[in-house]
């Protein structure tokens, strides 16, 4: 049956307006991609068509407190191809396996691989400023030098346990470097350019560089001057004492700041891999565990007189041990030190005197001191690494186990946490947070961004029996245990450690720890030092060995510092086998006749000169130095002018 005209013509005309609404929608959809999506979809299609070849950020430089700088980066280009646009992959491989210096064959495969870019590498990784402009200048289409750098300590060794090191990608892998890796790090930049599907440049497009953004710069707590001084003197003592290995810590004990931190044996970490695994892994300030001997006696006396369980002026007799529970624990002192006040208890470091101390204060609360210090936990330190250190279980603890505690013996402890809580018990009872990252800078415009601010954790003991705890390890230097590491001119406390070392589950008879920690000013603290030696080789006594080492880092350390000297110290008191400190007389005016008459056998004398007058002299008269010292005497024919010498 055939349609009418009607019909169709509806027909016609409902087509007609579908028509019309599809072409209008078409219009408007057409429209809204070229206008509203337009400069999304362009820069879509310019993203597809676009190849990047990175440009590494500079990672952010680590400075010592003075800004002196420990670790930055130099610039180290690194070589890329893009292999779409070699023309003659052959030749290329075979002209840049002679710049550097690797084989032709590994050279091709990498450039000849199905990818937009590709680092050569090993040789091209990291490599000089002068080898890059030589590849530069070889004019080679589909290489491209790019902008690279790498890690470098300017110091070699210095601080290196606590700076640590980074992969060949600037990656953090140890020490600080790990520890703030991602401030340091930055952001990486790059620079493209427009290809094709087949990965070619496209002509007439021109290249795009975005700026790498630096890593923030780091401020240390360390002074790189006091870490030459510790560690020189660590070296010395291990080359002296052939010992298994040896820390220092130096802390100003007013706020948590490690000042110095080192250990022996160490490494370079621009070439860790040249050195044993165990030397470059293993922070032994903040791993080590060990008992701290003599040392931990500080906690028991700072807890003994905060409890008032013990007065410095009560007697006390030490006949050589002391019975616990069927346990006989012996003094160090063969004999016993007999009747001494607890005062001297301390200055000879008498272990029963000690036990005496924490059956007084009772399990309870000296373990509570001995958790308020800090044993038993990390300290939190902002390096990795760090351990516990062993405590015994309360449940654990008997009347044996409570008076070898007293004295150092059956406990587990880090340098860290045995510094850290020393602190605390001479700065007036504050337990500070240690810490070695001071402050934050800007990499562009070098401006102060972030402090860290000094923690305090917890108030141990109250400021009063810190000063007495102070005065009382001030006379152990002058009087005690502690003589070797006196320094004349300056108050110094400090407490002496020798402990045996546990082997295969018992007290070695033949290797220690010995160790020392010292601080100064006596009465105003401003640095605190701890060392300890592993096993030293001959006589192995904490005061014969540790604190020498300690008095010569704390003198230098003194004097950089500018702290005065003073006249109100301790008289040192002399014992058989000590140097006397005596005082330089004064020889200027006087005769080389005259001299050798009246000068004592306290000193040596040395020439300068000719003549038969002394004019200057060398240490100037007034000095106090060690008896057998040499005083040098500068001569001429003329006695100086007395109005002169004034």
């Amino acid at each position: 049956m055939r349609a009418s005209n009607v019909t169709v013509r509806r027909r016609l005309f409902a087509a007609l307006i579908v028509g019309t609404i599809l072409f209008v929608a078409l219009i408007v959809r057409l429209g809204y991609v070229q206008i509203w999506l337009g400069p999304e979809l362009s820069e879509m299609a310019e993203d597809s068509w676009r190849r990047n070849i990175p440009f590494e950020a500079k990672r952010g430089e680590i400075w010592d407190r003075n800004g002196v700088q420990l670790a930055y980066n130099i610039s180290s280009p690194t070589i890329y191809a893009i292999p779409a646009q070699i023309k003659d992959a052959k030749a290329t491989a075979a002209q840049l396996a002679s710049a550097l210096q690797i084989t032709e064959e590994s050279v091709l495969k990498q450039i000849t691989t199905r990818q937009s870019s590709v680092r050569i590498q090993p040789g091209g990784r990291k490599i000089t400023l002068e080898k890059a402009q030589e590849i530069q200048s070889l004019n080679l289409p589909g290489i491209v030098v790019a902008e690279d750098n790498k890690r470098y300590y300017p110091f070699g060794g210095l601080a290196a346990h606590i700076l640590g090191f980074t992969d060949i990608y600037n990656k953090g892998l140890t020490g600080i470097e790990l520890m703030y890796n991602k401030l340091l790090t930055g952001m990486r930049g790059s620079i493209s350019y427009l290809a094709d599907a087949a990965g070619r440049q496209m002509p007439n497009s021109s290249d795009e560089y975005v700026k790498p953004k630096d890593g923030m710069n780091l401020q240390l707590t360390i002074d790189n001057h006091l870490q030459s001084v510790l560690e020189r003197e660590l070296d010395q003592a291990m080359v002296k004492y052939q010992a298994n290995d040896a820390i220092a810590i130096m802390m100003d004990p007013n706020n948590g700041e490690i000042l110095a931190m080192g250990s022996r044996p160490g490494f370079d970490p621009g070439n860790f891999r040249q050195y044993p695994k165990e030397s470059y892994d293993r922070n032994l300030p903040i791993w080590m565990t060990y008992e701290p001997g003599s040392t931990f006696k500080i906690i028991t006396l700072a807890a003994a007189l905060e409890e008032k369980k013990v007065s410095l002026t009560e007697p006390f007799f030490d006949p050589g041990a002391i019975e616990v529970a069927g346990a006989r624990l012996r003094c160090w002192k063969r004999g016993g030190h007999g009747s001494e006040t607890f005062l001297q208890v301390v200055e000879n470091s008498c272990n029963p005197g000690f036990v005496v101390m924490g059956q007084r204060l009772g399990k309870d609360t000296l373990f509570n001191y001995i958790n308020n210090f800090g044993f038993g936990k990390k300290t939190g330190i902002d390096l990795n690494g760090e351990e516990n250190g062993i405590l015994f279980k309360p449940s654990k603890v008997g009347p044996v186990e409570l008076a070898t505690t007293s004295f150092g013996q059956g406990v587990s402890v880090t340098p860290i946490q045995q510094i850290t809580a020393v602190s605390a018990a001479i700065n007036g009872g504050k337990l500070f947070k240690p810490h070695v990252a001071k402050a934050w800078y800007s990499p562009e415009t070098g401006q102060l961004v972030e402090t860290e601010k000094p923690e305090m954790v917890r108030q141990v003991i109250s400021e009063a029996t810190s000063k007495q705890v102070r005065e009382t390890l001030e006379s152990v230097v002058a009087n005690g245990t502690g003589r070797n590491a006196f320094i004349e001119g300056y108050r110094v406390g400090g407490k002496t450690g020798t402990a045996q070392k546990v082997i295969n589950g018992r007290y070695s008879a033949s290797e220690h720890i010995v160790s020392f920690i010292g601080f100064a000013p006596a009465d105003d603290p401003k640095i605190v030092v701890y060392a300890a030696v592993d096993n030293p080789q001959g006589i192995q006594f904490g005061g014969v060995i540790a604190a020498p080492l300690v008095k010569n880092i704390m003198a230098d350390a003194l004097q950089y510092m500018n702290v005065p000297q003073r006249k109100d110290q301790l008289e040192r008191k002399y014992v058989y086998g000590d140097t006397k400190t005596v005082v330089v007389p004064s020889l200027v005016g006087m005769s080389v006749t005259d001299i050798y008459e009246d000068l004592n056998s306290d000193f040596l004398l040395a020439k300068s000169g000719a003549g038969n007058y002394v004019v200057n002299q060398v240490p100037k008269a007034g000095a106090k130095v060690e008896q057998g010292s040499t005083i040098r005497i500068y001569l001429s024919d003329t006695a100086p002018n007395p109005d002169s010498q004034k």
